[in-house]
């Protein structure tokens, strides 16, 4: 049971990601007239070419980059390849630390889109990009708590 419930985590949480980051995040229509529907990957190449770098190399970390590693790190966790003698590696460990950041890219959209129906000038609305994205971030978290739960040893 542990073993199929590990792989369903994996694969629906790596397919879910590349839902998360390729689908529209939220639609915001400005006057009625104008609407955009940016997906995280848009949102990145935009920060880029609107001369903020710097904020689109932290968006791409913490969004791309991170949980790629992550979801890498998990898949070799899980086939065996990366822990000793049940034991959690060294790169679990330490991915377990960036993962907390996980869910900030989820909130910030989240925040922006509070801020765009408080301020009147716009509405937004969230597109399944966000809850593909949010479910990729949950189901890595599931399948570390799992891999955690599995190297422990067992006591008689």
């Amino acid at each position: 049971m542990f073993v199929w419930l590990l792989a369903f985590f994996l694969m629906s949480g790596a397919l879910s990601f590349a839902a998360g980051i390729l689908l529209p995040l939220l639609v915001l229509e400005k006057l009625y007239f104008f609407s955009e529907t940016p997906s995280l990957i848009q949102i990145i190449g935009g920060l880029w070419q609107n001369n903020d770098m710097f904020l689109a190399l932290l968006v791409g970390a913490f969004s791309l980059i991170f949980p790629v590693a992550k979801l890498f790190v998990l898949f070799l966790e899980a086939i065996g390849q990366f822990s000793r003698n049940g034991h959690a590696s060294t790169a679990f460990r330490h991915m377990s630390m960036i993962g907390r950041w996980s869910m900030m890219d989820v909130l910030l959209v989240a925040i922006v889109i509070f801020a765009a129906k408080t301020s009147g000038f716009a509405t937004a609305t969230t597109q399944p990009g966000l809850w593909f994205y949010a479910y990729a971030v949950l189901a890595s978290a599931a399948s570390a708590a799992l891999i955690r739960k599995s190297a422990q040893p067992v006591s008689p």
